[in-house]
């Protein structure tokens, strides 16, 4: 999947959790991000917040940092 594509997408998934704010949305985007997306694609989101995450939304970059550091995925190789 090209970066742009995962940008676009967790960039929609927390413009979604953002009504909500703060904290609740972050924990939100996270669940979301851990229960839909497959391990793939969430691998290839750590590989690119890692890179930097040009253009990721703060709030879906916190989602992000808040699921590497719980991800048996983010881990794996």
């Amino acid at each position: 999947m090209q970066d742009a594509t995962l940008v676009r997408m967790v960039n929609q998934i927390a413009a979604f959790f953002a009504g909500v704010g703060g904290e609740e949305g972050v924990t939100g985007a996270a669940g979301h991000i851990r229960n839909v997306w497959d391990p793939r694609m969430r691998r290839a989101l750590y590989a690119y917040a890692a890179r930097g995450g040009e253009g990721l939304d703060p709030l879906a970059a916190a989602a992000v940092e808040r699921l590497r550091e719980s991800d048996p995925a983010a881990h794996a190789a």
